[in-house]
């Protein structure tokens, strides 16, 4: 990321807004710090079409959620089940982790303003 401590010469607005339905890939883990909580959680979404043979297939993507908000955080952790069907919307960030064997990766991940449980019981 490129950041920069000068004042912008104007302020224009600009849009960042996710939309996801879909469901969920595995339960939701707490991660961070005792002082910087963050839930994590996989959604799958997907996306169906029918090639000239008639034929018909479907992708499935994968999209990172984080959760930072306290109240929206405890619920996800408490009530977020995997399979369930789930609705995020968010931002989408981009930045960088270091792995596991101390390389710099590139990371996508959508950060939630709000999750809204479609189907309690993960049908």
């Amino acid at each position: 990321r490129l950041f920069s401590d000068e004042k912008p010469q104007t302020f224009e607005k600009t849009v960042n807004n996710v939309t996801l339905l879909g469901r969920v890939g595995v339960e939701p883990q707490m991660r961070g710090s005792k002082e910087h909580p963050v839930v994590t959680f996989s959604l799958a979404t997907h996306e169906n079409y029918r090639y000239e043979s008639g034929d018909w297939s479907q992708k499935t993507d994968w999209h990172r959620v984080v959760v930072f908000k306290p109240q929206l955080r405890d619920s996800v952790m408490n009530f977020l089940k995997r399979g369930q069907r789930t609705m995020v919307q968010g931002k989408i960030s981009y930045g960088e982790i270091t792995d596991q064997e101390g390389k710099q990766r590139l990371s996508t991940s959508i950060i939630a303003d709000d999750v809204i449980f479609i189907n309690p019981t993960g049908k």
